[in-house]
C-alpha cells in the first residue's frame, strides 16, 4: 500500500449538531500522500444516493484514486459502491472498532472540530457548508502538515518567497476573522 500511496483517498462523515441540537453531517474526501482535501459536502440526512453524488463530484474528469479507504456505515450502500466501481476504485473497508486504520481521515476530523466547529455557532446547512470550505481552504493552502515534513498539501499559486531585512509578522485573519495566520511582511 506505502508503493501506492498517491492512489488512496479515505473519506469519513463528521457530525455536527446546530444551535438547535439537530444533526447535520458533514462527508470529507481526504488524499492520504498529500494530506489534501478534496472534497467536502453538507446535509441534514446522508443517503447512500446523496453519498453517492458526492464520489461523483469529488472523481469528476477521471480524478479517481485507485483505492478508497471507508468504514463500514450503513450510508455507504449500493449506489455508492456502482459509481466507486464504474470510476475503477476499489473499496477498502476498515475493520470494525479500529479508528487507526483510517488515522489521517480521523485526525483532519478532530482538526476540524477543534480548530474550527468548537467556536461557532451553526444555524443553517449553507453556514455550515461556507464554513467548511472556508476551513478546508486553509487546511490545504495555508496549514503546515506534520505528517509531511511540515509542508502545505497544496502550496496556493500565489504565493511567494519573501525577502525582507525585518522581521515583522502580520496577522492574515481565516476563517471569516474568527482565527489567524500569521506570515512574514513583505
Amino acid at each position: 500500500m506505502h508503493n501506492h500511496a498517491a492512489d488512496i483517498w479515505a473519506c469519513d462523515f463528521l457530525q455536527v449538531t446546530d444551535l438547535f441540537f439537530r444533526p447535520f453531517f458533514a462527508f470529507f474526501i481526504t488524499e492520504l500522500k498529500s494530506r489534501r482535501v478534496i472534497h467536502v459536502g453538507v446535509t441534514r440526512s446522508p443517503t447512500d444516493p446523496w453519498v453517492a453524488q458526492q464520489l461523483r463530484e469529488a472523481t469528476a474528469y477521471g480524478q479517481a484514486p485507485k483505492y478508497l479507504i471507508r468504514d463500514n456505515d450503513s450510508k455507504f450502500g449500493p449506489s455508492f459502491a456502482r459509481v466507486a466501481t464504474t470510476s475503477a476504485i476499489e473499496m477498502l473497508k476498515t475493520p470494525y472498532h479500529a479508528p487507526r486504520a483510517n488515522a489521517v481521515c480521523e485526525r483532519f476530523l478532530r482538526s476540524v472540530r477543534q480548530e474550527c466547529l468548537d467556536h461557532i455557532l451553526i444555524f443553517r446547512e449553507k453556514q455550515l457548508q461556507r464554513i467548511l470550505n472556508l476551513s478546508v481552504a486553509y487546511f490545504n493552502q495555508a496549514r503546515p502538515h506534520q505528517g509531511i515534513q511540515q509542508q502545505l498539501p497544496e502550496p496556493s499559486r500565489s504565493s511567494r518567497s519573501f525577502h525582507c531585512s525585518a522581521d515583522k509578522e502580520m496577522a492574515v485573519p481565516i476563517l471569516d476573522g474568527r482565527s489567524h495566520d500569521y506570515q512574514r511582511a513583505a
